[in-house]
């Protein structure tokens, strides 16, 4: 791509939302050359480093040191000022190869219209696996324990009956139904089999047995929690359940401490013999609850909670067919891209685009987050803010710049999770003529395959979600629970699989660097990410388990 002067490459360079931090400070200024890709290629000697701020700094500076030199010099302000400026001369003429090679060097990635060309990066023999030296002194034991004994009391024996509403999508789900086994245990009440609320957008009405294995899911706990299939007989207000005001425990605080749920809600069960708990989006923490019931939760997540074997007998198709679509076997990514338009919307970055895509992303956030929005002056600054704390979902672009910098070659089979991307196949076009061999599960698959799942939109996710997980490399771009369960989930089976979690933040700073050539960005990107791979890590105060499971739920192997 050619640019007819230095200004207007710097220009470009301002422009560019996906490989960098903003620069002008007004979104009118951008909008002065519009386009729905993106410029990733400034070649560093179209930058003029002669614009006037400089020259006036630079001269200042001479002023400065000549003033300096002569007031150490005063007798002799001739002769030294002129050998000193042969020996300048000389020592730059040794410089000029090194100059000239620097002002030459490709800014990262050169761009052909929408084509990313990024030079090579020789291939590293870790590149599909963690080290096994990093991978064996950890192992999973949060399973049951065959032969143990129970010691749960009969049905009609235990404190009541507790019901919760599985809300959001898939992962989140997932989540809930964690913790509500999790709170039964705590309170020694029979958990009643969670309903999985409608998803709002999708409209979809999947029921637990939908999804998952039901009676392996009661069976695996049958030593810890008693779980039962429906709401008793005797109850008869079984429709009225999640709106009366008399069965229904409200206002429990995220995260909340084992403690709450003994002080407030057991006295209720016990009272009223079933209770439903709304909303029970993240009701029980981490820390303030006793090891054995982090450890029953990662037992449900890793052990009891199984997809029906045809939604696994699928999945499993797909990743064989990731492995040989090229007729030899072949090791996979796959990459969670998180760059849907709800999700561009609700992160409030800026990203690159016409002045109609702006005004149309405007309205749509005025329309979904008013409180946030409120009159939209505040949100430039806000995004540039954002993107420098690494807080923006990455784009396709970047991705694609990231990738090729750890050595992933043209030829890597890459499987995508994801919705519809904001910006359709404009904003996709830099990953995908990167890595050409990148499909999703519809180009994997046929449509008389995926029928018997569209019914079930969460069956579709279950699909993603398995097959991510038995990747080679997943790679995540943005959070969530997804990404999350992925990462916990391979971590758990042993780290062997290396599981990428880019650092955004440092990623925003080199992609902003105008002066950051090829080499210098590869070797950041290496170093960086050698320790964001999956390995094992030490827990924290305020850890995720479903990210990091490591200290409740495995042992030193």
């Amino acid at each position: 791509m050619a640019f007819n002067s230095p200004k207007l490459a710097m220009a470009e360079l301002r422009h560019s939302s996906s490989i960098g931090s903003r620069a002008s400070s007004s979104p009118m200024k951008r909008d002065t050359l519009e386009d729905t890709t993106t410029p990733f290629i400034i070649p560093e000697d179209q930058l003029n480093p002669n614009d006037d701020d400089d020259r006036y700094s630079s001269r200042d500076r001479d002023r400065q040191f000549w003033h300096h030199f002569y007031y150490f010099y005063p007798d002799d302000r001739n002769k030294i000022p002129l050998a000193l400026l042969s020996f300048l001369l000389l020592i730059g003429f040794i410089s000029l190869p090194l100059i000239w090679n620097r002002l030459n060097a490709p800014y990262l990635c050169k761009k052909d219209g929408i084509v990313l060309r990024c030079p090579r990066v020789k291939e590293s023999p870790s590149l599909w696996e963690n080290p096994y030296s990093a991978t064996t002194s950890w192992k999973p034991c949060a399973e049951r324990h065959y032969g143990g004994f129970s010691d749960l009391p009969p049905e009609n024996e235990t404190t009541g009956y507790v019901l919760i509403q599985a809300e959001g999508g898939l992962n989140q789900q997932r989540i809930a139904i964690c913790n509500a086994v999790a709170v039964a245990k705590i309170m020694n009440a029979t958990l009643i089999l969670p309903l999985l609320k409608q998803d709002q957008i999708w409209k979809d009405q999947t029921k637990f047995e939908d999804i998952f294995d039901v009676d392996h899911f009661i069976d695996y706990l049958k030593d810890d929690v008693r779980i039962v299939r429906d709401i008793p007989d005797w109850f008869t207000d079984k429709a009225e359940l999640f709106t009366s005001i008399k069965r229904t425990v409200k206002n429990i605080p995220k995260y909340a401490p084992a403690q709450f749920y003994i002080d407030n809600v057991l006295p209720r069960i016990k009272e009223k013999k079933i209770m439903a708990l709304k909303p029970f989006v993240d009701r029980l923490g981490y820390d303030n609850v006793p090891q054995e019931i982090n450890r029953l939760r990662c037992r449900v997540n890793y052990h009891a909670l199984k997809f029906l074997p045809e939604i696994e007998q699928m999945a499993d198709q797909l990743a064989s067919r990731m492995r040989n679509r090229t007729g030899a076997s072949n090791p996979y990514m796959a990459l969670h891209l998180r760059f849907e338009k709800g999700m561009v919307g609700l992160s409030f970055c800026d990203f690159v685009g016409t002045r109609d895509e702006k005004a149309k992303m405007a309205e749509y956030r005025k329309k979904e987050w008013p409180r946030r929005y409120k009159n939209g002056s505040h949100l430039w600054q806000l995004a540039l803010q954002k993107r420098k704390e690494g807080r923006c979902p990455l784009e396709p672009g970047e991705v694609a710049v990231i990738l090729r910098a750890m050595g992933y070659p043209k030829e890597t089979q890459i499987y995508v999770a994801s919705g519809q991307v904001y910006g359709g196949q404009n904003r996709m076009a830099p990953l995908r003529n990167m890595f050409p061999n990148l499909v999703t599960k519809e180009e994997l698959s046929s449509k008389e395959e995926l029928d018997g799942f569209r019914k079930h939109v969460t069956s579709l996710a279950a699909l993603d979600f398995l097959v991510c997980l038995k990747s080679d490399v997943f790679v995540m771009t943005h959070g969530g629970n997804f990404a999350k369960l992925i990462i916990g989930a391979r971590r758990y089976m042993g780290h062997r699989l290396k599981s990428i979690k880019p650092d955004k933040g440092l990623m925003s700073k080199s992609f902003g660097d105008p002066y950051m050539g090829w080499a210098t960005f590869v070797e950041d990107v290496v170093v960086t990410h050698q320790t964001r791979t999956g390995l094992p890590e030490e827990t924290f105060p305020n850890y995720d388990l479903w990210e990091n499971p490591l200290t409740p739920c495995m042992c030193k192997a």
